[in-house]
């Protein structure tokens, strides 16, 4: 492929200088391709979760198995777009590589081996995990957006506020940025 500067300009999302294997709090939200709706509806301001849906849940929740330098706090499935907060509980650093064994789970053979322990590391190894379980058990090929977005946590004022903003998300679907109505059936009708 012919290198073309307006398609392949990457420009990374995070912040220059900083390691992202520190200890601390990050905020994270993955979107899937195209921001289609892959897994589950909104109904009566709650997330319903369709079987896709299950399985980002539970890899989700299977990171620290992993990765056992990072913890869970708020997080929320949505849509077309997943919100979480992680936290790095030792400063583990870019550099350090991962010896950790990934344990497989049968049912979704999440594939988790990462050359670091970084919060990048541990986002690549959840949407390969999705991604390959859909690929073997649905029709969806392309199922994430390059990259992520990351927000630094630095205190516990901004921990609270964006905790409570995953809680409420369902409830402001309608006027959340990630917003659609294109599912994976159809590119052009409702959900």
């Amino acid at each position: 492929m012919k290198y073309n500067p307006q398609k392949h300009n990457r420009q990374s999302y995070r912040l220059k200088g900083y390691d992202y294997g520190s200890e601390g709090l990050y905020f994270i939200t993955i979107c899937t391709a195209d921001r289609v709706s892959l897994f589950g509806q909104i109904v009566d301001n709650k997330m319903i979760l369709n079987k896709n849906g299950d399985v980002a849940y539970d890899c989700w929740l299977k990171i620290p198995e992993h990765f056992p330098h990072a913890k869970l706090h708020e997080f929320i499935i949505m849509p077309n777009h997943i919100h979480g907060i992680i936290e790095i509980t030792e400063n583990v650093g870019a550099a350090e590589v991962n010896n950790i064994s990934p344990q497989r789970d049968q049912q979704y053979s999440a594939d988790f081996k990462s050359p670091s322990k970084t919060i990048g590391s541990i986002v690549r190894g959840f949407k390969i995990g999705v991604t390959k379980w859909m690929r073997n058990n649905t029709t969806i090929h392309d199922v994430w957006q390059r990259n992520y977005y990351d927000h630094i946590i630095r205190n516990d004022q901004s921990f609270y506020r964006i905790a409570e903003y995953i809680r409420k998300n369902p409830e402001n679907w309608k006027d959340d940025k990630f917003y659609t109505t294109i599912s994976a059936n159809s590119k052009n009708k409702p959900i």
